[in-house]
């Protein structure tokens, strides 16, 4: 297995312009979110997987200040 494409946690984060700690939980708590695969401890993920995710989840848009 080629694991050179994937992404780290942090990396996997930026991607999809959010937190660590909320890529964490939606891997826990959204079964539609991607699995990560496991290499001993660590989490890497497929960037086509997280891509496929977010065009089914566009990124919310941050409410500007008046």
């Amino acid at each position: 297995m080629d694991l050179s494409k994937y992404l780290t946690s942090d990396e996997a984060a930026e991607r999809l312009g959010i937190s660590r700690q909320v890529l964490y939980n939606l891997a826990y708590r959204d079964p539609d979110f991607p699995a990560p695969t496991k290499v001993g401890r660590t989490s890497l993920w497929d960037p086509e997987d997280l891509d496929a995710w977010r065009q089914r989840h566009p990124a919310r848009k941050k409410k500007g200040r008046a």
